[in-house]
């Protein structure tokens, strides 16, 4: 069987993209799925966390795994298992149903978000890797954009319930195009250069994570990675609720702006991303860095904007262009990951990244805002999420300067 790396980027750029689709149909119904089940605030930002906690808790065991065996089939049983879960949402009865389902869809998405980006990086060589990391991430925003879509017209036409059973049958039907594809060796793209992290090359698996604890590069994209992470899980569960609420835009019309903002600026701001960061690179060995720390340094004094300025139209393009900031550090900051460590590491690396930063990040984000808002009231407790920002801004400033002193844990572009 030959290697074929674009058919292959394609068709994982587009599970991916269902991959988002399946996870963004929840905080799009959020308000009638809240009145119908009858849950508070702080209860519907637990279903976002149950989510994450099945998604994070998982990725270890899949990163130890996906360093020794075929990463394909365990890609593909999770994109079953994420389908399955997606579809039983719809069947929900209660909180406690509620939550198991969702978090059934976060195990399966583990398997894939660990896995996917390391073999990317082994069919691409490291002047080709940020850009085909920064593609495979474009499906995060269309993907997002269209769940926020396809449940705001469905759940608006058929109620709530139909919109998951019809995000859910896509991934049962594509997961199965990665069997007919050939996986490569790992570390193939790196023959005959200087590995990421030195010379040695140490076994993947749970040994690995140890080795991650001593890479400052590696903790400093994670730490920046962590607050950012933080700020967006609050985003994408309760910007459409809070257009709605606070700004007193329609349920239908809030869904809509925001899935349409997402894939604009997602799509624009990845590509774009992407490009400029290898640029920079080209001619700085601090351009991931420098493109992380720029963007999050942005994004904090717009997302506040977007918060505070109560004329309508205004506060939906500081929205906008927040999104913008958010996503432009989509490829670098995981082509990072890769990068700052060996080959036979990735999978490993991924998966620590995804538990630290949902741990630390997007588990207790929604469930924090939600609370907050029972508390004092919704217009105060979003403000969190940009101060989030500028935690995630201080972070990757530093990551230049380290960087620009380690300039091996960095893989020229």
């Amino acid at each position: 069987m030959k290697l074929r790396p674009k058919l292959t980027l394609l068709a994982l750029t587009g599970l991916n993209l269902v991959n988002y689709l399946d996870r963004q149909v929840l905080p799009a119904v959020l308000q009638p799925l809240q009145e119908d089940l009858k849950l508070d605030k702080t209860q519907a930002g637990f279903a976002t966390t149950a989510f994450m906690l099945g998604y994070f808790a998982t990725a270890p065991f899949f990163g130890a795994l996906g360093d020794r065996l075929a990463r394909k089939w365990l890609i593909a049983a999770g994109v079953v298992v994420w389908s399955v879960g997606t579809i039983l949402t719809g069947a929900a009865g209660g909180i406690v149903s509620l939550l198991l389902y969702r978090c059934l869809v976060g195990v399966g998405e583990a398997s894939y978000g660990t896995l996917s980006p390391g073999w990317i990086a082994d069919l691409f060589s490291s002047r080709q890797r940020n850009n085909a990391l920064s593609f495979f991430y474009v499906a995060i925003p269309i993907g997002s954009a269209l769940g926020y879509l396809l449940g705001g017209e469905v759940g608006h036409s058929h109620g709530w319930r139909s919109a998951f059973y019809v995000a859910g049958v896509p991934g049962l039907v594509f997961g199965l195009a990665l069997l007919g594809l050939k996986e490569p060796q790992r570390g193939a793209s790196d023959a005959g250069a200087s590995d990421a992290a030195g010379a040695a090359h140490p076994a993947g698996g749970w040994r690995a994570y140890k080795q991650l604890l001593k890479n400052r590069p590696y903790l400093l994209v994670v730490f920046g990675y962590v607050a950012q992470t933080f700020a967006v899980g609050g985003f994408a569960a309760w910007a459409p609720s809070f257009l709605q609420e606070v700004r007193g835009m329609e349920f239908r019309d809030a869904d809509r702006f925001f899935g349409i903002a997402l894939a604009a600026t997602g799509l624009g701001a990845t590509v774009l991303g992407g490009l400029v960061s290898s640029a920079w690179q080209r001619r700085s060995r601090s351009g991931y860095a420098a493109t992380l720390g720029l963007s999050a340094l942005l994004a904090a004094p717009l997302a506040f904007a977007a918060f505070v300025d109560r004329d309508v139209a205004r506060a939906r393009a500081f929205l906008v262009a927040t999104m913008f900031c958010l996503f432009f550090a989509t490829g670098p900051v995981n082509t990072l990951l890769l990068e700052t460590v060996p080959a036979t590491m990735r999978s490993s690396a991924m998966a620590a990244s995804i538990f630290a930063i949902h741990l630390f990040g997007d588990l207790w984000s929604p469930a924090l805002v939600g609370y907050v808002a029972e508390q004092t009231s919704f217009e105060r407790a979003v403000l969190i999420l940009p101060a989030a920002l500028v935690v995630s801004a201080a972070a990757w400033l530093a990551l230049i300067g380290v960087v620009r002193r380690t300039a091996p844990a960095v893989s020229p572009a």
